[in-house]
């Protein structure tokens, strides 16, 4: 437990990975985000080196499939061994392209547990009893190929780190980014003000922050409809959203509006 500035105790959020390159993910969770949370206490990763418990002279952790085919299957001996060594925080989760869609509401989920841990598949798979007797959840990060699960791994970790309370110097950081509230983030400027020929909004320079606010909101609307109209079909467009929109002189497909 860390004790914060304002004396609240707060838990450690503890993530496990399990892998057989645990150089480059351990050099990976030191870096930015990451290594700022492990600093304050606020993170506890945990990277296991799935060749510490294989069961042969030469380490090995993969072997043929049964059956014949293509390429190689990770054996159950190293990950079960692994696994019952560490005693990791639940769900132990395979990183799979089989398995459910990680998006930020699987990430607030993983978010509000005490810890959870990840197993970086190889090669063309694990052996099927691993996902039998072992895992408690598959996650996917999307439809394609990687060589293993690290980098999925990583994508989880960051994605889940960001919504821990602390992590982030300004928290409100992640109530404004997109895929809060199924809406893709509003676009964002920075000094100078005049960039050939390319101006700030005069809104943004306003010091009107109630109308910048209604401002961003209808931006990320017609953002969301533009890049994943996909989303905001299924999030709708309220009647009081519509007239923010109707405000800044913005119409939207009528296939976006509630009912």
């Amino acid at each position: 437990m860390v004790l914060t500035a304002c004396l609240i105790w707060v838990d450690e959020m503890r993530i496990d990975i399990f892998t057989i390159f645990p150089e480059a993910v351990g050099e990976m969770t030191t870096l930015s985000v990451l290594g700022r949370g492990q600093q304050h206490g606020l993170l506890d990763l945990r990277v296991h080196d799935l060749r510490m418990t294989a069961t042969d002279a030469h380490k090995t952790v993969d072997d043929k499939p049964f059956g014949g085919g293509a390429g190689m299957v990770l054996k159950p001996e190293p990950v079960f061994g692994a696994v019952e060594a560490s005693n990791p925080p639940k769900p132990l989760i395979l990183l799979d392209p089989g398995g459910e869609r990680f998006d930020q509401k699987k990430a607030a989920e993983l978010a509000d547990l005490d810890g959870f841990s990840l197993l970086c598949g190889r090669y063309e798979g694990v052996d099927e009893r691993i996902r039998n007797s072992l895992v408690d959840e598959q996650l996917s990060i999307g439809d394609f190929i990687l060589a293993g699960g690290e980098f999925a791994a990583m994508v989880v970790i960051e994605t889940v780190a960001r919504l821990v309370p602390g992590v982030l110097g300004n928290q409100s950081s992640n109530t404004e980014e997109s895929f809060d509230d199924d809406l893709l983030e509003y676009p964002q400027w920075t000094r100078p003000s005049d960039f050939r020929g390319g101006k700030v909004p005069e809104i943004l320079v306003s010091g009107d922050h109630a109308r910048v606010e209604k401002w961003r909101l209808a931006m990320a609307i017609v953002r969301t409809s533009e890049l994943r109209p996909d989303l905001l079909e299924r999030r709708g467009v309220s009647k009081e959203e519509v007239a923010v929109l109707d405000e800044f002189e913005i119409s939207i497909h009528d296939r976006f509006v509630s009912e």
